[in-house]
Order: C-alpha cells, then sequence, then structure tokens
C-alpha cells in the first residue's frame, strides 16, 4: 500500500504547486476520495505537509545535482525528487533504496525512460556524495531562511519585528507538526466529565496547558467518537479559544461576531453565554456560514443567528442594532498557523501584508459604530505580523478618540499569558513557540461613555 501513498502525494503536492490549492483542503478531498487505509493515510499527511514545509530547504540540497537547475524540471519531476529527497532526510521508517526504487518506478509510470533514469542518477549520487552544508551560508537572514525553509522576505520581516532569537524560535516552531486539542462544550459537560467519555471510546487525552476548556488529544481517532458527533467537543486551537475568554460575553448579552467562518469562536462565545441571549454571526461567503450553522446544530447551541455578509456593508442587515460585545476576527495573512497550513508561506507575498491591512482598517471602522458604549470589541488574528495586528489597532485608536484599550482584559487571561513579556496595554501577541500553540493575536477596546 506504501507505494500508493506516494503516487498520491506526488498528485496533491503537483495540485498544491500548479494550482495554489490549500493543502489542508486537497489532503481531506484526497483521503476521502482514495480510500486509504487509516495508517497510509497518517503517511500521506507526513509526505505532503513535510514536502511542503520543508520546500526551499530541499530544493537547496537538490541544486547541485541538477545540471540545468529546477526550473528546467516539469513540475511533477521537481514535486517527485523534493518528495523522495524529504523522505531520504527527514523520515527513517523506510529504507533510502525503498525510496529510490518507488521514485523511479513513479518516473517510469509518468514518464519516460530518460526521466526515470535522470531521478535514479540524482538520488543515487545524493546518497554517495552527501548533501551540501547550509552551516557554510554566511548571511545571517539566508542561513535561517534555507535552514527552516522560510522565504527571506519573511525572514528578514520577522528579525525586524521580534528579533533574531525570537524570529528563529518562531521559524523552527513552525516545522512541528500542531497536536489536535478540542474545546470542551460547557453546556453539555465539564472538561473531566468528558476525559472519561473518551476514554470509555478508547481516546487518550489531557487537559490542555492554557485554557480551561482544552483538551489535547493524544491517541485515537477523535472525530469518530459519539463525544464528537454528539457536541460534547469541537476542534480548536488553544490560542483560538483565547478569544472568546478575552470577549468576555455573558448571558443575556447581545453579540456580533463579524467574520464568524467557520465558526470555532461564535460557538464558543455561545457555549460561554449558556446559550442564552443572542449572538449574530457574519460571514461573507454562503458555503462557510453554513459550516457555523452545521457546527452549531452538533454543538446544540440554539441563540446563533447566521447573516451572510461582507462586515464592512452591516447597514443593510443590522439596521441599528448595539451590541454588548463585537468580536472581528480578522481576516489575515494567518502567518501564525503555518504549521497547520504550509502553504501559506509560499503563497503570500509582502505586497500582501499591506493589501490585508487595508481591509482590516475598513472592517474596524464599518463595525465598531454597532457597538454600545461602554461595551467591548475584540480585534484578533492568527497572524504574528506586527502591520496587521499592533499598527492595525493603533492606527484604529488614534483615530477614534472615543474607543480606548481595555486593560481589564488582564484579568481573562491565563494567569502565565497575562505575566508574559507579550502582554501589553490590552492586547496580547502569542508566538508559536510560547506555548506549543498557533500564534495569535488578541486586542481589547472598549467605547468611552
Amino acid at each position: 500500500m506504501d507505494k500508493l501513498v506516494r503516487d498520491v502525494a506526488v498528485d496533491v503536492l503537483l495540485q498544491i504547486e500548479k494550482n495554489q490549492a490549500y493543502s489542508n483542503l486537497l489532503l481531506n478531498q484526497t483521503v476521502r476520495k482514495s480510500k486509504l487505509d487509516r495508517r497510509d493515510v497518517g503517511l500521506l499527511t507526513e509526505l505532503v505537509y513535510g514536502t511542503i514545509q520543508r520546500r526551499d530547504t530541499l530544493d537547496y540540497y537538490l541544486s547541485p545535482f541538477i545540471k540545468k537547475g529546477l526550473h528546467s524540471l516539469e513540475d511533477w519531476v521537481k514535486v517527485l525528487l523534493r518528495l523522495s529527497v524529504y523522505q531520504l532526510v527527514y523520515l527513517d521508517r523506510v529504507p533510502d533504496r525503498a525510496i529510490v526504487h518507488e521514485a523511479v518506478n513513479i518516473a517510469k509510470k509518468r514518464g519516460h525512460k530518460g526521466i526515470s533514469g535522470m531521478v535514479n542518477g540524482v538520488l543515487r549520487s545524493i546518497q554517495r556524495q552527501g548533501l551540501p552544508s547550509i552551516e557554510d551560508e554566511k548571511d545571517p537572514i539566508r542561513y535561517l531562511a534555507l535552514k527552516t525553509s522560510h522565504p527571506e522576505w519573511l525572514v528578514k520581516r520577522w528579525i525586524e519585528q521580534y528579533g533574531f532569537d525570537d524570529a528563529e524560535a518562531m521559524c523552527e516552531a513552525s516545522l512541528v507538526p500542531p497536536s489536535i486539542t478540542v474545546r470542551v462544550n460547557r453546556t453539555k459537560a465539564t472538561a473531566e466529565q468528558v476525559l472519561n467519555l473518551l476514554q470509555d471510546e478508547e481516546v487518550k487525552a489531557k487537559h490542555g496547558d492554557l485554557s480551561l476548556d482544552a483538551l489535547i488529544i493524544e491517541e485515537g481517532n477523535l472525530f469518530e467518537t459519539n463525544v464528537f458527533k454528539e457536541g460534547f467537543v469541537t476542534p480548536q486551537d488553544e490560542s483560538s479559544m483565547l478569544v472568546g475568554r478575552a470577549l468576555g460575553a455573558k448571558t443575556g448579552m447581545v453579540v456580533l461576531d463579524a467574520c464568524a467562518a467557520p465558526g470555532g469562536k461564535s460557538t464558543h462565545i455561545a457555549e460561554q453565554m449558556d446559550n442564552q441571549g443572542q449572538l449574530i454571526s457574519v460571514d461573507l461567503h454562503e458555503h462557510k456560514v453554513k459550516l457555523i450553522k452545521e457546527s452549531a446544530n452538533r454543538l446544540g447551541l440554539s441563540i446563533i443567528e447566521t447573516v451572510v455578509s461582507d462586515s464592512r456593508k452591516l447597514d443593510s442587515v443590522l439596521n441599528e442594532n448595539k451590541f454588548d460585545r463585537i468580536l472581528i476576527d480578522a481576516p489575515c495573512t494567518g502567518f501564525g498557523v503555518i504549521r497547520r497550513k504550509p502553504d501559506i508561506k509560499w503563497s503570500k507575498s509582502e505586497n500582501d501584508v499591506q493589501a490585508i491591512r487595508r481591509i482590516q482598517q475598513e472592517i474596524l471602522h464599518a463595525v465598531a459604530p454597532y457597538l454600545k458604549k461602554g461595551g467591548i470589541l475584540v480585534y484578533s488574528t492568527c497572524t504574528v505580523d506586527k502591520d496587521e495586528n499592533e499598527e492595525t489597532v493603533k492606527t484604529f485608536v488614534r483615530e477614534n478618540s472615543h474607543f480606548s484599550y481595555d486593560e481589564s482584559l488582564i484579568n481573562r487571561l491565563p494567569q502565565r499569558v497575562a505575566q508574559s513579556n507579550r502582554y501589553q496595554d490590552g492586547m496580547l501577541t502569542i508566538l508559536p513557540q510560547d506555548y506549543g500553540t498557533d500564534g495569535f493575536f488578541i486586542a481589547c477596546l472598549k467605547k468611552n461613555d
């Protein structure tokens, strides 16, 4: 079965390379269609994510062995070589000779004899001669970019914003596969009760490190359990769970989630409100709003009212509603979740940061008037870029004098987070290396009377 896995991996990687397809979505579709054995699904995931995560490092290793340069190869050949070198360098469960043999077979099947001979020659040369050393690279930015396989422009940006040590730690952390974490639906059970229920279904889990509602899945297939199907838990990263806590929505409040899909934070807010009050969840795309509804139904949450709309044009759907709490989980570059979606680092450019920042400003300015006086607005992103985070919020506060930073945020955060040097003036940044979670940003603003 292993052989089929590599063939499927080449197909997935090729689609990502040619069509800029999202790795996580494509992989899920492929797994459903290919009917692979569960053990093989794990290997496929590792091969696809690993090859994308390490793309530039793999290209650096391959370059000396391809006379006319990597750019001269057809896409499928380039992808096959990357996949093979990834296995040779980073996986030890498959013998090297089997990796080379399988690559040659795939090349024979997809191409002609000349190509399979070239693939064989390149891989055998690497085995004989060894890999070029990244340690020879003298420029610190290029060295870090190659060692951790990140674009140079992004590494440079992170060094400027956070210093070399934090940037290096962030690059390294982005290569570590994420654990599966779930949020306990507190309207149905406590974390302890859910741990026992999971144990009955042969899923091993433990309490999370950051969030009271979090469980980390250590073994077993969570998504096949009754615990999942009956809405006792929902998948969510621990740093993302802090957003709902930061908002501090209470029973009976009227709340707006302005960029709500796929619904993880909306459902968390509804749970915190004990499913009592009114929560309007807005998103631009109908198919994504459907996901919010499905999630709310599975979790048994009835207070969520979904709206399909651009949150910059809410006047046509909201009339003069005034909200006690507003969450803007803004569109962003997503640089905090590279370990989950490795293609993000290759598909985004520096220009994207500024373009997205403009959209963030537009959403903030459009949505803020719907907040009641004395109400709280939380702005959050899953990026670590300071232009999209602190600078966006500072610009908004500068231009809207009736908003100020809400220092009471500190009381709604876990102590270890609140006491960290990443918290300042009602704003919190979490980098991926801090707690092994996604990178995240949360800012809390109050509308003054």
